[in-house]
């Protein structure tokens, strides 16, 4: 018997679910408050934050900022900022660069921006409450920005047009790049779109609509109508921090759960909720839940064949009626749909879990689950 004990896992709300955490950063942060709910993580990081490769030019537009002073400084993400910062600091430029920054007009594009700003003894004039680089460019344009000069500290896919949009209203910009996204390993990223389409994951997290994008270059049409089938009969979860990630799962028609606030922490209470509303049925061998490739039985995860997987849900969903062997036969994959297979997919069932009485036979009919009554 393949299972582990989890310390009363039954009682966590994530205890035998599989789910892929698709971000880079802050991806241990993800993992162990997902793993301290009762999951079993694993990372298919869809996009990776890289230094810039060529790091002279983040010094040169900081002494170009320098040298004009900047009338409106835009900080879109905290990494790029403090990386902006450290930049600096390697060639003895960060205590001209603070001063700099300090004279001008700083714009957080939300609160993570905002963090990094007053972390360098600095205080934002004006955080875009959406989070959105949209909001930024309607603001600065509403206020008038010609003849004025613009730093723009742009994230990992640049600044979703804002700085174009701020030259063509008459502005000059100088943008500063520190870090910029790559492509995860092509294999691995249709591996990973592969395993939700096949139900083999609970749930997949994203926190950037970039890595949503760059994850969603993976699937065929067939991998997301499959996905669409799989979060329509609540057997995959996809989850966002926010309607921004949440953008391009929607257009392909991927319903995801979106906190209001755009937050690690606010997505998790999200996910745990979605989960705890899963209440297990009570059977003979204790309460049973069935997840992507595990099962949760009396406090145990327990980790049972793909097909032991696929008929016991048949038969948690009949709750405890009979399920004919002919309906649980078309469940089989193609070559084990046979009578003998079956047989053997219902011993090894019951040998998993160690409880022989928690599927019964029923003469010349099929199955069912041994429920209890609640």
């Amino acid at each position: 018997m393949n299972d582990h004990d989890l310390s009363g896992s039954a009682t966590l709300p994530l205890a035998g679910c599989v789910i892929a955490v698709t971000a880079d950063r802050r991806v241990t942060e993800l993992r162990v408050a997902l793993e301290r709910r009762g999951a079993l993580v694993e990372h298919h990081p869809a996009l990776r934050s890289v230094a810039h490769p060529n790091e002279d030019a983040a010094v040169r537009s900081t002494r170009a900022l320098l040298a004009d002073q900047p009338d409106v400084v835009v900080v879109t993400t905290a990494i790029g900022f403090r990386a902006w910062i450290e930049a600096a600091d390697a060639v003895g430029l960060a205590d001209d660069l603070l001063a700099t920054l300090g004279r001008s007009r700083l714009i957080a594009r939300g609160p993570k921006a905002r963090g990094a700003i007053e972390a360098a003894d600095l205080s934002p004039d004006w955080v875009a409450g959406s989070e959105t680089v949209e909001e930024i460019q309607r603001h600065l344009l509403d206020e008038g920005i010609a003849g004025q000069h613009v730093a723009v500290q742009l994230h990992g896919a640049g600044a979703g047009g804002l700085d174009a949009a701020l030259v063509e209203a008459g502005a000059k910009v100088t943008g500063v790049m520190t870090y910029r996204w790559e492509s995860a390993d092509r294999v691995a990223l249709c591996s990973s779109v592969a395993a939700t389409a096949d139900g083999q994951l609970d749930a997949v997290v994203f926190t950037s609509a970039p890595g949503v994008e760059a994850w969603l270059t993976g699937a065929e049409p067939e991998q997301i109508e499959r996905m669409r089938d799989l979060i329509a009969a609540d057997r995959l979860v996809v989850a966002t921090v926010g309607p921004i990630t949440a953008e391009p799962l929607l257009r392909v028609g991927l319903k995801p759960l979106v906190p209001e606030r755009w937050r690690l922490g606010a997505m998790l209470r999200e996910l745990v909720g979605h989960f705890a509303q899963r209440r297990p049925i009570d059977t003979v061998a204790g309460p049973l839940l069935v997840r992507a490739r595990h099962i949760v039985l009396d406090g145990r995860t327990i980790t049972v064949a793909p097909a032991c997987r696929i008929i016991l849900g048949a038969l948690v969903d009949a709750h405890g009626d009979v399920v004919l062997r002919g309906d649980l036969l078309d469940l089989l994959p193609g070559d084990a749909r046979n009578p003998h297979a079956l047989d053997v997919t219902i011993a090894r069932l019951r040998s998993s879990t160690g409880s022989p009485d928690l599927v019964r036979t029923v003469v010349k009919r099929g199955y069912s689950l041994a429920v209890t009554e609640a």
